[in-house]
């Protein structure tokens, strides 16, 4: 099945629907302009929706597929998903880094994962046992430290 992402004046992705092959096939194909106009003749746009873009629910082209919020980038021909945190950048590849880079251990003792989530406002990975202990990442020595809570 092919999938189109209904964009808003901003190339901000409302929703994404579904289309039938078929129909995609005999008006233009896939990633065509045309069988995107004849999507939007039997799908109407919502309230604020401006131009139908197809998307793969496979990562084929245009990056990855489209979800709520995500941008369509004209120029690049893709989708960039929306920034996590303030503090992330796109890389070269149109993915969000952390200023900090992930950590490398993910596992302790017999080789349980830490729950790992990015703490903004303090611009660190932290990361949480079983037991629910708090852990901050050391870049610099490459080690979780106990935070004590």
């Amino acid at each position: 099945m092919a999938h189109y992402a209904e964009l808003d004046i901003n190339n901000k992705v409302i929703r994404v629907l579904t289309a039938c092959n078929q129909d995609i096939a005999t008006h233009g194909g896939e990633l065509s302009e045309e069988a995107a106009n004849y999507f939007g003749t039997y799908t109407p746009f919502s309230e604020n929706g401006v131009k139908w873009v197809q998307t793969s629910y496979n990562s084929n082209f245009r990056k990855q597929y489209a979800g709520i919020g995500y941008t369509f980038d004209f120029t690049k021909n893709k989708f960039i998903a929306p920034q996590p945190f303030a503090s992330w950048s796109l890389d070269a590849s149109d993915d969000w880094k952390a200023p900090v880079a992930f950590p490398t251990i993910k596992t302790y003792g017999d080789n349980v994962n830490y729950m790992i989530s990015w703490d903004e406002t303090e611009q660190r990975w932290t990361g949480k046992d079983d037991q629910k202990n708090s852990f901050a990442w050391s870049p610099e020595t490459s080690s979780w430290i106990s935070t004590g809570n």
